[in-house]
């Protein structure tokens, strides 16, 4: 299985099975006050997380600014603890990259992103959480080699650039 994993308050996550069909595709909130609402959104993410899945997860917009930024870090952070401590290897995909599989432009807007997905894919959700995280789901799905079509230039450019980061904690 896939999953891709867009952190943010409303946290976007979908589970791409084998044969590439949707399996999961919803967004994870909690109402708690921090540090307990990233605990929270950390353990929901856990519960759908298995250890032989390929994880992709969208790293962090280094050039945002503003008061969600520090949610951000720590939620981006506790994830990572997380499948360091349970030996897990995940993806980590940057924005950018993200926008440019999905569009060809790494410098897309989130608006300018759900005709491209839809027409690529045939996926479509409300969320742009969700729809990044489907986004990554296929980049997982892509580094392991489970293509459906040739990759275009920029879908290879991309697959090549993502770092894979394999925590063991002892």
């Amino acid at each position: 299985m896939y999953i891709g994993i867009d952190l943010s308050t409303k946290t976007g996550i979908v589970q791409i099975g084998e044969h590439g069909k949707v399996q999961l595709a919803k967004e994870i909130t909690s109402n708690k006050k921090d540090p307990e609402r990233m605990i929270e959104i950390v353990e929901s993410i856990m519960e759908i997380i298995k250890p032989n899945g390929k994880i992709a997860i969208e790293g962090f917009s280094y050039g945002s600014r503003g008061r969600g930024m520090s949610f951000q870090f720590g939620l981006g952070y506790a994830l990572r603890i997380e499948l360091c401590k349970r030996n897990i290897p995940f993806l980590i995909v940057t924005p950018s990259q993200v926008k440019k599989y999905a569009t060809g432009k790494g410098n897309a807007s989130k608006d300018n992103m759900i005709l491209p997905i839809y027409k690529k894919w045939g996926f479509e959700h409300e969320s742009d959480n969700v729809r990044d995280a489907f986004v990554l789901a296929k980049i997982a799905m892509a580094k392991d080699g489970k293509i459906e079509q040739q990759l275009t230039a920029y879908e290879s450019e991309v697959i090549k650039g993502v770092e894979i980061f394999i925590g063991e904690v002892e």
